[in-house]
């Protein structure tokens, strides 16, 4: 379980650095609403979509089941190079002209894609898929409303350093992944 908990710290990273840069965009009005808005964004998306990726691979392991540990650790390690190198670049929030449900439509899809990716290993854990991706909507949602926060009350420093350490728990847990299967 506790792979679990370490999974969605990891794929939560990704909405806090966002919901940080929303934060610092100024484009809001009251702090509380945006936060929670955001944080429910992000939450659903990052807990809806690796059922997608579980589902996915589990159709998948009847095919590739002697590769699945490969499978998980290429993902994973992708995910967390991914993570790692857009830790380098600016993000969007900055760029936005206003801050839409359209447009949190969209980050909360586009931050999410990697979960369900990450959906995938949740076949090699020993735990409910269910519950483990009821773990990572409520984590992520927590994290999404503090970002919020820390963006509105301290900018963007943080941004970049939360996405690097969620790549680097990511490419850890792929380790991981390889070496105990």
């Amino acid at each position: 379980m506790i792979e679990v908990f370490i999974l969605a710290l990891a794929l939560s990273m990704d909405s806090f650095a966002v919901s940080i840069g929303l934060g610092a965009s100024k484009q809001h009005g009251k702090i509380a609403p945006l936060g929670i808005i955001v944080a429910l964004y992000f939450g659903l998306f990052q807990g809806v979509m690796p059922i997608i990726g579980f589902l996915g691979g589990k159709g998948l392991l009847s095919w590739t089941d002697s590769y699945t540990q490969w499978i998980a650790f290429l993902l994973l390690f992708l995910i967390g190079t991914k993570m790692i190198y857009e830790s380098f670049s600016a993000g969007i929030e900055g760029n936005l002209s206003k801050i839409t449900h359209r447009v949190l439509l969209i980050l909360a899809i586009a931050t999410s894609i990697d979960a369900m990716a990450a959906g995938f290993s949740l076949n090699l854990l020993p735990v409910n898929p269910f519950l483990a991706c009821f773990i990572i909507g409520i984590i992520t949602f927590f994290f999404s409303w503090l970002g919020v926060l820390v963006g509105i009350k301290g900018g963007t420093w943080l941004e970049s350093k939360a996405e690097f350490v969620g790549g680097i728990t990511l490419i850890m847990m792929s380790i991981k992944i390889l070496l105990t299967s």
